[in-house]
Formats: C-alpha cells, structure tokens, sequence
C-alpha cells in the first residue's frame, strides 16, 4: 500500500517538477556563472506558477516523509 503511494507520489512530483519554468540562461548559463543564480533570490511567483511551485514542495515533504515511514515499518 506505501510503496504504490510513494510511487503515485513520484511521477506526480517528476511532473510537477517538469512543468515549472526555466529561471536561468539554460546550460551555458551553469557552467559559466552568468545570470547570477541565487538559490535565496526572492522571486515573486503569482498565479499557476505559485500553485505548481506549492504543489511541488507539499510532495516533495510527502515523498520524504514516505520514505522514512516505508523504511521504519
């Protein structure tokens, strides 16, 4: 039962992930420094864009906590 969890939970967070926007210059922009990639950069994400971001961070919690619980029992 956890473990067809965990996988619905999977996909759904793969999709989710997929599905936000790029915020960077794309590859160049990683491996030359350029765009000043700020992990703590306050970004004001509004509408669908706020919604997929919640979204993603909720499964990700959930697909953590499903883990730990799958390996403890």
């Amino acid at each position: 039962m956890l473990n067809a969890l965990l996988m619905i939970v999977s996909a759904l967070l793969i999709i989710l992930t997929l599905l936000q926007g790029g915020k960077s210059d794309g590859m160049s922009g990683a491996f030359t420094g350029n765009g000043g990639l700020n992990l703590f950069a306050n970004t004001k994400e509004r509408g669908s864009e706020k919604v997929i971001s919640d979204l993603t961070l909720v499964l990700g919690v959930a697909f953590f906590a499903l883990v730990i619980l799958i390996r403890i029992v």
